[in-house]
């Protein structure tokens, strides 16, 4: 089939689309700047084109229409939430694969989607738009400190801040609403009361406009700075009770404004009083829908270009069929001490593999990551017939996944998921802030032991090596001896030393 899609984004998510349209007949198309010229995004695709910003709509539309679309996807980030994006890929007759302009606008106002999730009766927390310190301290008089400021017409982190009794509000509002402005060219600004422990639950939905069904929910609870680093579906912590009523107040909220495509229904979950509230609609493609693929078994890109093509979603609720648990961990090329981004050329790179495991990656040897886009450069997603399998399947991918050339948080998600609160799942989107300075302190005592291991192998590799080469040798199987004799000194010499470092702690 000559269906060509345009896929109007870079990296991992570029790729993801990439393969479900080849493997269903389709052609990938798409586009690259100048400083994605040897991004590995580019081998799959039949062709593309050089724009000079992923922000630029005009410039983007243009290139899709040159190659021939006949539908674009716009992937997650950059414009895919952008309503006058999508109203353009239409004016030029190109099929838009996500949601209406008229969804995105309405998703996209937080405010508004909380009016009518408070008709349909779903729980809402109480809000109030601001405009300066006395709006805030008004709201503060009824509902006390902390406080959330949220941008009104935007997510993904963007335009949010936490305000504690006795932080300056002026300045947390200013921020705030220059943040939101910059992100979403909407410098509305809201104030919601901040709920300690909570865990952020989301329900994947898929729907043609009238038959609406739902995916399960995932659980995106382990966050910094209100953006996610881990993932899983389904949550370990929710009864079947409150599984059915989140998820049947999603679609309820979905239908009522009939929304057509993927997204997903937000809410936040209070651990103590066990009740939930709505928090936001995102009318996209998550990052993590892939535990959702693998809980499921369905291709949720795939579905997405068929409702675009057909207009019709071939699903009822009763053909989705949850199976086993999943788990995703996002890898960022990122220094995880200091938390900065770590540029530079992929040197070495080994993907994990094996039962339940799976990698959507951006990079190769040789990929150039730059500090110019998000530091995410693969997401590893394991799945197991049970969560304690999955998470053991996860930890071994960790280990078995190597990245040289560059830092990355890999060290930091092994001490992640070991956390008590994780293995038992109890954890809230606290766990990251509240034992940073402990996750800090045993990666910078992991960086020393590997630091003294490199130094201490290069010093015994050195000498032994140069009595090797000087030595004679008679024949192969004495070199091969000698070989073996090697491995083994170096193999004694890092258990033993690694061995000393553990006592010294």
């Amino acid at each position: 089939m000559s269906f060509r899609i345009f896929i109007a984004n870079r990296g991992e998510i570029a790729i993801r689309i990439a393969r479900t349209a080849l493997e269903n007949g389709f052609v990938p198309i798409g586009m690259y700047t100048k400083e994605d010229e040897h991004s590995l995004h580019r081998k799959y695709l039949k062709e593309d084109k050089e724009v000079s910003s992923y922000l630029d709509i005009e410039e983007i539309v243009e290139a899709a229409q040159e190659l021939g679309a006949d539908a674009l996807h716009p992937g997650y980030g950059f414009l895919s939430e952008n309503p006058e994006f999508a109203r353009e890929v239409a004016r030029r007759n190109i099929a838009f694969i996500g949601p209406s302009p008229s969804a995105m606008e309405l998703s996209g106002d937080k405010l508004r989607a909380k009016e009518i999730a408070s008709k349909l009766g779903i729980p809402t927390l109480p809000w109030m738009i601001v405009k300066d310190e006395k709006d805030v301290l008004e709201f503060a008089r009824e509902h006390g400190f902390p406080l959330l400021v949220k941008a009104a017409g935007g997510g993904g982190g963007k335009g949010i801040r936490l305000l504690r009794e006795g932080d300056d509000v002026g300045k947390v509002i200013e921020v705030a609403s220059k943040e939101a402005e910059k992100a979403f060219k909407d410098p509305r600004i809201y104030v919601e009361p901040f709920l300690e422990n909570v865990k952020h639950i989301e329900v994947q939905i898929l729907g043609d406009g009238e038959n609406i069904i739902h995916l399960f929910e995932r659980e995106c609870s382990v966050q910094r700075r209100f953006q996610k680093i881990i993932e899983e579906a389904p949550s370990p912590f929710l009864t079947s009770a409150e599984r059915d009523s989140i998820t049947k107040h999603a679609v309820e909220l979905a239908t009522a404004i009939r929304y057509s495509n993927a997204g997903t229904v937000e809410m936040l979950f209070d651990t103590g009083s066990r009740r939930y509230y709505f928090m936001e609609i995102n009318a996209r493609l998550q990052v993590e829908h892939p535990v959702t693929e693998m809980i499921t078994g369905l291709d949720i890109v795939l579905k997405q270009i068929e409702i675009t093509m057909y207009k019709v979603l071939d699903l009822k609720q009763y053909n989705i069929l949850m199976r086993g648990h999943a788990i995703e961990a996002r890898i960022y090329a990122e220094n995880p001490v200091q938390e900065e981004p770590s540029a530079g050329v992929v040197k070495y790179y080994k993907e994990p593999s094996g039962p339940g495991i799976r990698v959507d990656s951006s990079i190769e040897a040789g990929s150039k990551v730059s500090a110019e886009f998000d530091p995410m450069i693969a997401k590893l997603i394991a799945w197991g017939p049970d969560r304690r399998t999955a998470l053991l399947r996860l930890e071994r991918g960790l280990k078995e996944c190597v990245i040289d050339g560059i830092l990355t948080n890999i060290l930091l998600l092994k001490e992640i998921i070991k956390h008590e609160e994780f293995v038992n799942g109890v954890y809230t989107t606290k766990l990251y802030s509240l034992n940073i300075d402990s996750f800090r302190k045993e990666l910078e005592k992991r960086f020393r032991e590997e630091a003294l291991l490199v130094t201490g192998l290069q010093e015994l590799a050195g000498k032994n090596i140069r009595k090797f080469l000087e030595s004679p040798r008679k024949s192969a199987e004495e070199y091969s001896e000698r070989i073996d004799k090697l491995k083994r000194k170096a193999w004694y010499y890092y258990i033993s030393t690694r061995e000393r470092l553990r006592k010294s702690r």
